[in-house]
């Protein structure tokens, strides 16, 4: 079945997003939209599999790595003061500074944060950058395993080679990579696959015995430090606030579930809006966690106004989704 999200401007369809989904239960692929084995960039849905590294290379021991520094690798931050001291005491652990990290800069998407740093005349840094706790927690691994830090951003290099490994053991698939945003490997999937990966995350029961506890521990340290994830008003803090689940964007308009309970059980679920449409993404998440059963209350993205730059209400975007049920 088809699943899209529609951009009305006015009562006129405007644009409409095709969205690709898959969902993963105790049985196997349990439903799906769109095209359950479309490839995929997991983009930054893929942080809490490369985050598993700092358990299974040691590095959370080795260094003293508390919960909140494990939940700032699985981040797409909003460099908000809090974040940005999380990733600097991160480093300091390692006897490193944000000069080693290769993220880049860019402004943090908090709008306080942002302003705060123009008006004290200050600069980001890269510790603004949302992905500087993965960046770190990749520092991290590569100390732990004895490897270089120079060139961790290398496919080759041994962390990326564990984190490959780690996705495939997980999904079931080879993973295909690219590079990221951050200057890091991307991995992509079919959806279906990204979903079996997530549903491990939600039920570590049944993996692997090596990943259990580790999957276990970033899934606890996501849930109890939703805010160091995102941040107030994100989507991924908002709704595992709420409801018992991981939830993890992605550029592009991917975005990945970890359900641990719901009318279904334990679900994993990998989205992906086609375009890679940022604004249907939201909608398209919290309109199929409604169609699962699970209710995260009023939320910004059940049938989103859309103004134009006087404040006039032009249009809304709104989902329909049709899922298949294996």
């Amino acid at each position: 079945m088809n699943a899209w999200v529609y951009a009305y401007r006015g009562e006129q369809v405007e644009n409409r997003h095709r969205i690709s989904l898959a969902i993963h239960g105790p049985g196997g692929l349990l439903a799906y939209a769109g095209n359950p084995g479309l490839w995929a960039y997991m983009r930054s849905s893929a942080k809490p599999f490369q985050a598993l590294a700092l358990f299974l290379t040691g590095a959370v021991e080795r260094f003293g790595l508390t919960e909140e520094e494990v939940a700032l690798a699985t981040a797409s931050h909003d460099g908000t003061p809090e974040h940005v001291a999380v990733a600097a005491r991160f480093l300091e652990k390692l006897g490193l500074g944000p000069e080693h990290l290769v993220c880049g800069v860019h402004p943090p998407f908090s709008r306080e944060a942002r302003r705060a740093l123009e008006e004290a005349g200050l600069s980001p840094t890269p510790l603004h950058h949302n992905c500087s706790g993965k960046h770190a927690a990749m520092l991290a691994a590569a100390l732990a395993l004895g490897a270089p830090v120079a060139g961790y951003e290398s496919p080759d290099h041994p962390v990326q080679r564990l984190n490959r490994k780690t996705l495939a053991d997980l999904s079931g698939k080879e993973p295909a990579h690219a590079t990221d945003g951050c200057s890091v490997p991307t991995f992509a999937l079919p959806l279906a696959r990204a979903a079996r990966a997530f549903y491990l995350l939600a039920h570590p029961e049944e993996a692997l015995e090596a990943y259990r506890e580790p999957l276990l521990r970033v899934q606890k340290a996501m849930r109890r430090h939703a805010k160091l994830v995102a941040g107030p008003g994100s989507i991924d803090t908002l709704l595992m606030e709420r409801l018992p689940l991981v939830a993890k964007r992605g550029a592009d308009g991917y975005y990945g579930l970890a359900l641990l309970e719901g009318p279904k059980g334990p679900l994993g679920v990998a989205l992906k809006v086609e375009d890679g449409a940022s604004q249907a993404r939201e909608v398209a998440v919290v309109a199929l966690l409604r169609l699962l059963g699970l209710d995260p209350g009023p939320t910004p993205w059940d049938r989103p106004e859309v103004r134009n730059h006087r404040g006039l209400l032009v249009g809304h975007l709104e989902a329909q989704l049709d899922l298949t049920w294996v």
